[in-house]
Parts: structure tokens; sequence; C-alpha cells
């Protein structure tokens, strides 16, 4: 199991993504990789869909990449690695290969829940043996904070903003987690930046496993959330002390929940210290809003409780 003075140590010995990136201050996504990464002991190849990382990480004519990588277009990350994957195996069958090398794709939410989910669904179905890293910012930071289907209920962005018409975004997040686990994959997580051991043990467990696996990672971004830079890491803890963003696994179709806070902290304590929820605490109709988060951030808890305990009984009991 991972704990700081060893992902320290590799991080010194095998440098896979450098320094010299152009990733905004305070922005989350190079702990996310580098802690990936380094969770991994084989070689690595990866494909990395276009985005804030592709873009900050690969300018012209360098790169932060100490490993084999791939631009794939917005949509195909995990098409362009299964490819990769499908063609190794060849190598290994016509002998011309023999070591262990691990394929992973990195894509943020919008070339994962929305533009790349067909892509995603179909490696996924196929079998194909990689390990998918969402880098979950909940918008389409990249191209100017467009929502996504994984921004929040309220949350105003360019393209859902504040206004007579709307109140934010109108929608409910779509559920990417549960709807890879219907996939019947070995291995579904959800992670967040602000706890990274957590993140480094569940890489090591994914790799354990043969086939897909995919990782759901909360990432903050001072950007789009319009929170301040030094406060990246408090932000997406905030987010799993509420409950709004659990930490939780589902290993073959058996979900164990990683933490369970303490104590119920309200969303609104997330939710006030973000910008693009600022409209929810001016208006009369804005306390109703935060009712309606706060009851769905329940009954989503309520949901994985039940299915933890009932998924986890049924199995001990066998």
């Amino acid at each position: 199991m991972a704990n700081i003075k060893t992902l320290a140590k590799k991080q010194e010995q095998q440098v896979r993504l450098s320094s010299g990136h152009s990733l905004c201050a305070g922005c989350a996504e190079p702990m996310v990789v580098r802690t990936v990464l380094n969770s991994i002991d084989d070689p690595v190849v990866v494909a990395n869909a276009t985005g804030c990382l592709e873009v900050a990480t690969s300018r012209y004519p360098g790169t932060a990449w100490n490993v084999p990588w791939i631009h794939s277009a917005f949509e195909n990350a995990a098409a362009t690695i299964a490819g990769v994957e499908a063609a190794y195996k060849g190598l290994l069958r016509a002998g011309k290969l023999e070591r262990k090398v691990r394929f992973v794709a990195f894509a943020g939410d919008g070339g994962t829940y929305d533009i790349g989910l067909q892509a995603l669904s179909g490696a996924l179905e196929r079998g194909h043996d990689f390990l998918y890293v969402c880098i979950n910012n909940e918008a389409y930071m990249n191209t100017g904070v467009q929502r996504s289907s994984a921004t929040p209920r309220c949350a105003s962005a360019t393209t859902s903003p504040v206004g007579d018409a709307i109140p934010g975004k109108p929608q409910d997040r779509k559920d990417l987690t549960e709807i890879v686990v219907a996939h019947h994959i070995p291995y579904v997580a959800q992670a967040s930046v602000s706890n990274l051991i957590d993140l480094s043990n569940k890489v090591e467990r994914a790799m354990a496993y043969d086939g897909p696996k995919f990782l759901n990672v909360l990432t903050t971004c001072p950007l789009g959330w319009r929170t301040r830079k030094d406060t990246s890491i408090p932000m997406a803890k905030l987010a799993v002390e509420t409950r709004y963003w659990p930490l939780y696994e589902v290993v073959e179709g058996v979900y164990k929940i990683n933490y369970k806070p303490k104590k119920h902290v309200p969303v609104e304590e997330w939710l006030k210290q973000q910008g693009r929820f600022r409209h929810l605490f001016k208006s009369p109709e804005g306390k109703s809003s935060l009712e309606e988060f706060q009851a769905s951030v329940d009954e989503n808890w309520e949901r994985l409780l039940k299915k933890e305990q009932c998924l986890s009984g049924a199995d001990a009991a066998q």
C-alpha cells in the first residue's frame, strides 16, 4: 500500500510527468497524473485526449512527458489506447516483445462523459487491458468553461449562465461512474486529488486485474470553479466531506466505500466558496435550490450505502 514517502521517492526516481508545463496556478491535474503514473511500476504508454492536460504539457517544441505519449482527438482516447494495447498483444503473440507494458488513458470530463463516451463504452465492452482515468473538473475548462454533463446542477458556466432564463445549469450531472459499473468490468472507483494515498492505492489495486479499469478523479479547477488558487486541495476535500463526491470502489461488482465522513457537513459549505454557485446565496429562489441540492446529495449517499450493504452482504453470505 502507498504512503507519502514511497510516492515521493518514486517521483524522484522516475519523473514521468516533469515540470515545465503551462497548467494554471492551482490546477490539480499534475498531482493526479503524477500520482497515477508513479503508482505503476511497469513501463507505461499514455494516450491523452485533447484538453487542458494535453495542451499545457505538449507545447511545441517541448513536452513534459517522459513516457511514450500519444495525443488523441477529443473523443477517442479510449479507442487509441485500445488500439495500442491490441498491437502490444500482437507483438507478444509473435514473440517480438516479452516485457510487461501498461496502458493508461487520460481525458477530462468533456472527453469522457460526453463526446468520448462511445469510444470508452466500446473499449470497456471489448475488454481491452487498460486503465482509463477521467480527470474530472466538471466542465470544458480548456475551451472556455462550457458546461459538460459532469457539471453540477445550478453551476454557472459560459453555456449555462445565470440569468432570467435559467439559474445556472438546469440538469443534474450524469453519474458516469455507475454507467461504467454497468459494463461489468473488474475495477471501477471514484477518487479525489485531496487524498493522493487513496488514489495511489486504487491505482495499485486496479492494475492487479486484467481487462479494463476506470478511475473518476475529482480535480479542482480554480478558473472554472472560481476559487482561490491556493485552495485546490481543501476544496476537493470539502467535496468529499460533504458527501457530494464519495470515495468508493466497485471490485468485481462489490461496492466498498473507502471513506465515510464522521460528521454531516452541509453541501452549502462547499458551494458557497465557489463563484460558479454564488448566485444561490443572493436570492430567495437560491435557498430552494440549495435545499434541492442537499436532498440530492443525501439521496445519492443513502443509495450508495445501500449498495455497499446489499452487495457486500451477499458476497459475505456466499
